[in-house]
């Protein structure tokens, strides 16, 4: 009789692909909100529909740049590559993944030596496959090229409407564009007039954003009132029913950074084109007081530039970008330090967050970075973000991944004191003393 054996079949277990998405969404906020969660529900659906793949996630950034460097939610999506947390990610197309040829090639490069495939959706293009590579190349070419002609149409359109007197801008507070003419809107010159004149009476642009926010009126683009805005506001001369055209540019149609005009390119100065809001003489003395306040404070005649830490340094409450002012300007105790605009703006109880000394931020950053001096772009090499992650700590994103944490401390005031300082206390109280004494004896 033929002995059979009965074998247990062995349970096979299929390792499911790790797949995440990558989209950049439009930077207005309504449509960048519906626009991100109907990608959410599409790549939920694509990718949950396969049983052989597991969403990792899905990364947005909002459509300023197509750099990779200024993309925080790419950054991400590169780090959880590098641990080996993702095996293939989805994208629109190659446009929304990068929007020039060596941005798209140097990553996809990288990515497939960590064994990473990144799939065109548009395209239909594997970037492991074996002519992903002379295709991207091809097509990245085209979609640059594409972009670069319809940025140079663009340009020349808005230098035309320049040469002819009409303004590009389609809306500011106070006017509405009609027919190519600024027409005011009543309401809102009436805001633009208190401005104007809360400036001239003596308030700040803090104190006049304060006011804003608590009169509870809205802001025109930005989510909420920023001491930049009101500035622009107090600057702006088409208040005073002239303009000036070509203030700024573009640089290039990859990073658009937009660059004041110092003569790069042609300006145009038209007279009388519209209805003032506010009379020359009143915007002339708005001009000199803000000349006055910047030369007391020392500032006057510093040009803008980008420090360090701009667009780097969050708050970790409530996520805005902290931001460099001068305190007790004017004074002998005048010093830079990096503060959170929430704070500033709407107070302690909308952001409890704490404002962080120069002195103290630079040396931290020196300690994390061990560089005795370092600038903006060695930062920006090697460091994603810096998040102020709890009160009197400074968290570091580096760009390969790790985090970093840092404590620090206010200097007491006599420790931050020079000698001429200690000097002149030295001074003010043996004053005092001879003065409290002739009072005695008298």
């Amino acid at each position: 009789m033929r002995k059979i054996t009965k074998l247990e079949a062995a349970k096979q277990t299929v390792q499911r692909k790790r797949v995440a998405a990558y989209a950049r969404v439009s930077s207005g906020k309504d449509a960048m909100l519906h626009s991100l969660s109907a990608q959410i529900s599409y790549y939920n659906s694509y990718i949950g529909s396969r049983g052989d793949w597991q969403l990792v996630g899905i990364y947005a950034d909002e459509a300023l740049t197509g750099t990779k460097e200024d993309r925080l939610e790419f950054q991400h999506m590169l780090a959880d590559c590098r641990e080996g947390k993702i095996d293939m990610i989805i994208t629109k197309s190659l446009t929304r993944f990068a929007r020039n040829t060596v941005t798209l090639l140097e990553t996809v490069r990288e990515l497939r030596l960590l064994g990473v495939d990144v799939y065109f959706e548009k395209e239909s293009i594997h970037t492991l496959s074996a002519d992903g590579e002379l295709m991207l190349t091809l097509l990245a070419s085209f979609a640059q090229e594409e972009s670069r002609s319809v940025s140079e149409n663009m340009k020349w359109r808005i230098r035309k409407m320049f040469e002819q007197g009409r303004p590009n801008t389609g809306r500011m507070l106070g006017y509405r564009l009609v027919d190519g003419a600024l027409q005011i809107i009543p309401e809102e010159a009436e805001v633009v007039k208190m401005i104007f004149s809360d400036y001239l009476s003596g308030m700040g642009k803090n104190a006049i954003v304060k006011k804003l926010i608590r009169l509870k009126i809205p802001p025109l683009r930005s989510a909420e009132w920023q001491e930049s805005t009101v500035y622009r506001i107090l600057r702006n001369e088409k208040y005073t029913g002239n303009m000036l055209l070509q203030k700024t540019y573009h640089l290039d149609h990859i990073s658009k950074k937009r660059m004041i005009n110092h003569g790069e390119l042609a300006q145009y100065y038209v007279e009388n084109s519209h209805e003032p809001i506010i009379d020359k003489d009143t915007f002339n003395r708005v001009q000199r007081e803000i000349d006055r306040r910047a030369e007391k404070s020392g500032l006057l005649h510093k040009q803008p530039t980008a420090f360090p830490f701009t667009g780097i340094l969050r708050c970790g409450i409530c996520g805005k970008f902290y931001r460099r002012r001068i305190t007790h300007a004017g004074s002998k105790y005048m010093k830079a330090a990096w503060i959170c605009p929430t704070f500033v703006n709407r107070g302690k109880s909308a952001c409890p967050s704490r404002q962080i000394p120069e002195d103290i931020l630079v040396r931290k950053t020196g300690e994390m970075l061990q560089a005795a001096e370092f600038d903006r772009d060695t930062l920006l090499a090697r460091v994603t973000e810096i998040i102020v992650s709890a009160p009197n700590q400074l968290t570091y994103v580096f760009k390969d991944g790790r985090t970093e944490v840092a404590a620090w401390q206010n200097q007491s005031r006599r420790d931050s004191w020079t000698e001429e300082m200690k000097q002149a206390a030295r001074e003010r109280a043996a004053e005092n003393a001879k003065r409290r004494r002739k009072n005695g004896n008298a």
